[in-house]
């Protein structure tokens, strides 16, 4: 039974959905959370953040450094309908040995777990829950996309990069030299993509990564799940609520 809603049932998902949004590649080695969020963003709206980028960034308070609650904010700033759902409200006290989290942790931590206090009052929605395939394609299949946390080292294109983990164009883009996914125990290293559409014959999601110039990217039902259930992103999944596509 679904977390989102107990009443739907198997017919309620299509077999195929592709969701189309206007790509936004990142411009920097830590934007990409932004980027997803402008890629849900109206044409004018997306403009506007453009526009005012560093502004938006300084008043938002997160400069260079974004959580998934960051980008709440931003989106209820520019009044786009969302539910976040995590396994864990506020930062996680175990990623403080963490390498990925080691360097950010404590200058973020205050300001994250002030703006999870501070999220009902500020009308936010956030929900505790670990979303499955079929809550994700539901989604998709009848409300819009959704913003994902990945593991970037298990992010395993089968359009662009079938053969390898990541390419060297999303090396480059990342702050972090990459480690060896073909390791076992696979280092985290946090990336935001947006989920635009799925097909259930191929058993795959298709997705836009904001390290790349404009291209739907494609991942199997299980490596997607993999990847955005690696510890260190705490299931962080924001489902975007809007109908009707331009």
């Amino acid at each position: 039974m679904s977390v989102l809603n107990a009443e739907k049932n198997e017919t309620s998902t299509l077999p195929f959905v592709h969701l189309p949004l206007s790509h936004v590649q990142q411009k920097y080695n830590w934007d990409c959370g932004i980027s997803c969020v402008l890629m849900v963003l109206p044409e004018e709206k997306r403009k506007d953040l453009f526009k005012n980028f560093n502004e938006v960034c300084a008043e938002e308070g997160f400069q260079k450094s974004t959580w998934s609650i960051d980008l709440c904010y931003l989106l209820q700033r520019y009044d786009i309908a969302h539910k976040y759902c995590t396994i864990t409200l506020g930062v996680h006290p175990d990623y403080v040995n963490q390498n990925f989290y080691d360097k950010i942790l404590m200058k973020d931590e205050v300001r994250v777990n002030k703006k999870f206090a501070e999220a009902a009052l500020n009308g936010l929605s956030i929900r505790k829950a670990s979303l499955s395939d079929a809550d994700l394609q539901h989604h998709l299949s009848e409300c819009g996309p959704i913003i994902l946390l990945t593991n970037a080292n298990l992010l395993r294109c089968q359009v662009c990069n079938s053969s390898r983990s990541f390419s060297e164009e999303l090396r480059a883009c990342l702050p972090w030299k990459s480690g060896n996914s073909s390791d076992k125990n696979v280092e985290y290293h946090g990336h935001y993509i947006v989920l635009c559409g799925f097909n259930t014959a191929e058993q795959s999601y298709l997705y836009r990564n904001p390290t790349y110039k404009d291209k739907i990217c494609s991942m199997t039902f299980s490596a997607m799940d993999a990847a955005r259930k690696s510890h260190g992103t705490d299931e962080d999944v924001i489902l975007i609520f809007q109908r009707k596509w331009v």
